[in-house]
């Protein structure tokens, strides 16, 4: 149950400024770790802000949700949710000039797999690469290699709870008890949109799952034309509990603004972010050393379309192809 869950305890945040506090500390301590290196002064260019993180952190999170969206077999919403999940907390307190997004988040994904117990095979996995069987052999090495470091910096709360089973549950309770809605699936489509576009948003580290899928279900009706008013205050009975119910409406205007100002980066910024990023990578200003784990994900040269005889860089547009 939530309520009792690891989500909540650890992983539920009180407002965007505590996740903004967060993201700051994880990027003020990565440039501790490079100034200590010797390799850049703690004002270095080179060096990326907490909001460039975080814009570098949306563009490959919406390239995780590509990935999950054309795997095959077809994976579940709850291990798409899952691995999502997982990439935020994992940059909560990372900072993508330590740890790259493009191994990160295919291990969420993999990770994910098991955990919500999505029977795909390792070689499954890395089969939707479409790389050459080297290709998949170098990718599935590193995944595994970042896996135990993922878990680690998840504090081991492996469980999460996505909105999806909440949403088929006020479905039914509409069906049953809410006879005022003859059809409550006409209520779908929109929810699943408002449930799309919500996932890309920091909405699940601010609240409940169970509040995302009521919020879904009541901008469904709201588009629709009809009023839920009374589900809110006879159904589920919040009508004498004003400040039970004053607080579910601030938190579902609350995320329906997060959707509104939501906006990925332009491409253009990404390419320049790209560029700090990748250059970040190579002066190797962590302190961790295993080579073989910063090799992995500087030059991500596990995924390949031939033999390789010289170094080569692998770059996203490899990953593009790759999807």
């Amino acid at each position: 149950m939530y309520h009792s869950s690891t989500q909540r305890r650890h992983w539920t945040f009180h407002g965007e400024e505590e996740l903004a506090r967060c993201r700051a500390e994880a990027n003020r301590k990565f440039r501790g770790k490079a100034v200590t290196s010797g390799k850049v002064q703690q004002t270095d260019p080179v060096l990326l802000e907490p909001q460039e993180e975080l814009a570098i952190c949306k563009y490959y999170e919406k390239r995780l949700l590509e990935f999950c969206a054309v795997f095959k077999p077809a994976m579940p919403r709850s291990v798409v949710g899952t691995a999502s999940m997982y990439f935020k907390r994992f940059y909560l307190n990372n900072s993508v000039m330590e740890y790259h997004p493009r191994i990160i988040m295919l291990t969420c994904a993999f990770l994910a797999c098991k955990v919500d117990e999505f029977n795909v095979s390792s070689a499954q996995f890395v089969g939707n690469l479409r790389e050459s069987p080297l290709g998949q052999e170098k990718a599935l090495e590193q995944i595994l290699e970042y896996e135990l470091l993922l878990i680690q910096q998840l504090n081991f709360h492996l469980i999460v709870h996505n909105p999806y089973r909440p949403f088929e549950g006020f479905l039914i309770d509409l069906k049953t008890r809410y006879p005022m809605l003859e059809n409550p699936e006409v209520l779908r489509k929109a929810a699943d949109d408002f449930l799309n576009r919500v996932a890309l948003t920091d909405a699940y580290l601010l609240f409940p799952p169970s509040q995302i899928a009521l919020t879904a279900i009541l901008s469904s009706g709201s588009r629709a034309g009809i009023n839920m008013e009374s589900y809110l205050s006879e159904s589920l009975v919040l009508k004498e509990n004003r400040i039970t119910l004053a607080k579910l409406l601030d938190g579902m205007k609350c995320m329906k603004n997060l959707i509104k100002k939501y906006e990925l980066p332009r491409p253009e910024e990404v390419a320049a972010l790209k560029q700090k990023l990748e250059k970040c990578h190579s002066l190797e200003l962590s302190l961790n050393t295993n080579l073989k784990k910063r090799k992995g994900y500087e030059d991500d040269e596990y995924v390949t379309k031939k033999p390789k005889t010289d170094e080569e860089e692998w770059t996203d547009d490899d990953l593009a192809d790759s999807l």
